[in-house]
């Protein structure tokens, strides 16, 4: 009977070293943090944030509308990477980053943890990524213009060996469920003079979390 209990205890730590892997509960330099809005959360309709979740976002599914990369320094700390309206594209402690992202009511959003299945990209990455800190947001969601936003900080900043970015391009959408466009993005470009870029080339953190480059890891932040 002993041994019987022995074999199923080995049996049970077998199964779960598998289903978890090393440093799985701690954030690691390079992992992606995708910011999700619960669909039952209300978001000020004029937002960038409800106009991110009425392009990308599903009925039926966590809405993610930013994404920032992690990076932990030879202390032990953690800095955020990461590009929005508020700093442009920047690295500041998690603290901050946690600060921005409180919801209105005071509470966090849900904090979705992803990391390169390539381990050896990650730290490549967090380089390229900083040499990027100082750049504008781009409000104009245009490739290649000196600015960049949450995903295209990261697409341009997670390379393969041969400099071809991981991350695929893919046509955008700002139209809302109902084909329009929300009030957000028509003022927007309205005020930039500019047409949205419908169908333009480009990446949000919707379709970046289902890549099949990226696994889930189980970290909480707060």
């Amino acid at each position: 009977m002993k041994r019987m209990i022995l074999f199923y205890a080995l049996c049970a730590c077998l199964v779960l070293s598998c289903a978890r892997r090393p440093g799985d509960g701690t954030l690691q330099t390079g992992d992606l943090i995708f910011v999700g809005i619960p669909t039952d959360y209300s978001l000020d309709e004029t937002s960038m944030d409800a106009a991110i979740t009425a392009a990308t976002g599903a009925a039926d599914s966590l809405n993610l509308i930013h994404v920032a990369i992690a990076e932990i320094d030879a202390e032990g700390k953690a800095w955020i990477i990461d590009a929005t309206i508020r700093h442009g594209v920047d690295r500041h402690p998690l603290d901050t980053f946690l600060a921005d992202f409180t919801l209105k009511d005071g509470s966090y959003p849900v904090f979705e943890i992803k990391r390169i299945r390539d381990a050896r990209l990650a730290e490549a990455a967090v380089a390229r990524a900083r040499q990027f800190v100082g750049l504008p947001y781009d409000v104009h969601f245009l490739p290649d213009n000196g600015a960049l936003y949450c995903t295209e900080l990261v697409q341009a900043a997670y390379l393969d060996g041969d400099g071809s970015g991981i991350f695929p391009s893919a046509p955008m959408n700002f139209k809302g469920a109902d084909g329009e466009f929300p009030l957000y993005w028509t003022q927007l470009f309205g005020l930039l003079g500019e047409p949205i870029p419908q169908d333009i080339p480009g990446t949000n953190p919707q379709a970046m979390a289902r890549d099949p480059h990226l696994r889930p890891v189980d970290v909480s932040l707060p």
